[in-house]
């Protein structure tokens, strides 16, 4: 096999992790909804690319921390059918790091956000006003 084609499977594989990762894990779900109106909002609010680009990471980590998490749980069930109190540090232990990321994307998010929604919001406050 040549490299070209282990590369081309290994990018394969890739995809079909994360559309496994898309299609069985609820939080993965929400993630990609919330990523998709976040992107959509920026887009319609006319954020400055600077801006998104802090959107894009912060939501990305969340998602990269999202498929972590799932290869963790999943290899823990692999290895243990039973309770096991490692196997529970494990499994807390990456959704405390999803939970982290998220919470560093909200911050963001309200970073980027606040001033133009605020924004949005006086302007349609004065329309009704005036």
């Amino acid at each position: 096999m040549g490299e070209w084609t282990r590369l081309i499977r290994s990018f394969g594989n890739a995809m079909e992790g994360i559309a496994y990762t898309i299609k069985t894990q609820r939080n993965m779900q929400i993630h990609v909804g919330a990523a998709t109106m976040v992107f959509l909002a920026s887009w319609l609010l006319e954020i400055p690319w600077n801006e998104v680009l802090l959107v894009f990471f912060s939501i990305f980590l969340v998602l990269i921390l999202e498929m972590v998490n799932t290869a963790i749980e999943a290899t823990v069930d692999l290895v243990t059918d039973q309770y096991h109190p490692l196997a529970k540090v494990a499994k807390d232990v990456a959704a405390g790091a999803v939970l982290l990321a998220a919470v560093l994307s909200i911050l963001v998010g309200f970073y980027v956000f606040l001033e133009p929604l605020l924004q949005v919001i006086r302007t349609i406050g004065g329309s009704f006003n005036g």
